[in-house]
């Protein structure tokens, strides 16, 4: 028996908080928390003939450490489950920090003021260190590794897809397929069609900043960076067909190359329609991506926050997308002296998704990952003080927990390679 406290309800959420449902005998309670509680009230109403789970609503502001601590020790729950937008991820952790209770999201943080001139210092100062400008790394939420481990909770970062199952994949291939791994290239491709023009298939501030960033690679020990969709690839997917991919810097590359040290190379790639990229480009060259706030006829606006505004809400798009997701890692390396390669990947089925939970599959592959993880939390499978990324833990419970929740492995153990 456990009582969880869900912060946010958007679309992630919403696929999470559902699943947490149909689990009832580990989510005895659930309280969900947002900034708009008329959201969370339609969600409790919905469940309520549903399932066993007793949910409760509250409002919060989750960039407010002290509301987040009012509402944890009004709560009191076992595990605060962070499914809010990156921007909060710190203050939710100092919260969960202050009141003795064990965290979890789903992406890093990243900063909403890239302009901010106190922030900026510190980037600088990370990116030269680093050796990459990338906004959203994990040294932010990696500053609170020994804090979490003095008070003997238990933080978990991106337990999602990628970052989160990716990394799950890449721990099982260590532990059952190779004695040593010299690459891994982690695939994210998008089949789906939504029938607009243009669209994002989750939060628009996050996805079209992450796109238009440099791209990053891990490779021999360090760090290459390029400018923003400088690299394609094409690949066939199993059950999506052949689709133009393109090397993104992604957060799981930093954890990997930190807890598989023998490997060479690590990169990302996420597929993108010709529509897509041109829609983006154009976006981006009139400044409509930009964080920085403008004056408009005596307001101010930040262009990406109104652009937002005029999107299609994700969360909107799963009665009318169609077609088929495919994420997974190709690695190669060596196993019993032998040189080997081997794919591990998940296809996921949009209407299928619809169907079950009323999410499209981006929702979805993001939201049951959270709940399986918060599972392997409550189950006392992952705990370890201090703060980790989902490679660190035991993979097999939580592989076995997806293939079980709506998200089956599949496995080709001679792989088409990515040049």
């Amino acid at each position: 028996m456990s009582r969880v406290l869900v912060i946010g309800c958007g679309g992630v959420a919403n696929v999470a908080i559902r699943k947490c449902c149909m689990v009832p005998e580990v989510f005895t309670e659930l309280c969900i928390a947002s900034r708009t509680k008329s959201k969370c009230d339609a969600l409790a109403a919905e469940l309520k003939d549903k399932t066993t789970t007793k949910i409760t609503t509250a409002r919060v502001n989750a960039d407010s450490v002290e509301e987040l601590c009012a509402l944890i020790n009004s709560y009191k729950p076992d595990l605060v489950m962070n499914i809010a937008l990156p921007y909060q991820d710190l203050s939710i952790m100092e919260a969960c920090l202050r009141c003795g209770v064990n965290y979890m999201d789903t992406a890093n943080y990243e900063p909403e003021d890239t302009d901010d001139p106190e922030w900026r210092k510190v980037y600088d100062k990370r990116c030269k260190e680093k050796g990459f400008s990338a906004y959203f790394d994990y040294s932010w939420q990696w500053a609170y590794r020994e804090k979490f481990e003095k008070a003997g909770l238990t933080a978990l970062l991106g337990c999602g897809f990628d970052p989160g199952v990716t990394q799950a994949y890449c721990a099982y291939a260590k532990k059952h397929e190779f004695d040593e791994i010299d690459t891994i290239d982690i695939l994210d491709c998008n089949g789906g069609d939504h029938g607009y023009a243009f669209a994002t298939n989750f939060n628009p501030e996050v996805n079209l900043r992450e796109v238009s960033a440099p791209g990053s690679y891990w490779e021999d020990g360090h760090w290459v960076e390029i400018p923003a969709m400088s690299i394609k690839r094409e690949y066939d997917f199993d059950q999506v067909g052949g689709k133009d991919m393109y090397l993104l810097h992604h957060e799981e590359i930093e954890s990997l190359a930190e807890n598989i040290p023998e490997v060479k190379r690590i990169r990302f790639f996420m597929t993108f329609g010709q529509s897509y990229l041109t829609h983006m480009k154009c976006l981006e060259n009139v400044g409509m991506l930009s964080t920085t706030p403008i004056n408009f006829e005596g307001h101010e606006i930040v262009p990406i926050k109104f652009l937002k505004a005029l999107l299609p809400d994700p969360a909107s798009l799963g009665p009318r997308t169609h077609g088929k997701t495919n994420i997974g890692c190709i690695f190669t390396g060596r196993k019993d002296g032998k040189e080997k390669s081997w794919y591990i990947y998940n296809v996921c089925d949009h209407q299928e998704c619809y169907r079950e939970v009323a999410s499209q599959a981006i929702s979805y592959t993001t939201g049951v990952p959270a709940m399986c993880g918060a599972l392997m939390m409550l189950t006392g499978k992952w705990i370890q003080p201090g703060v980790h990324t989902v490679e660190e833990f035991d993979p097999d419970p939580f592989l076995d927990a997806l293939d079980q929740h709506g998200l089956p492995r599949s496995i080709c153990a001679d792989p088409v390679l990515v040049p």
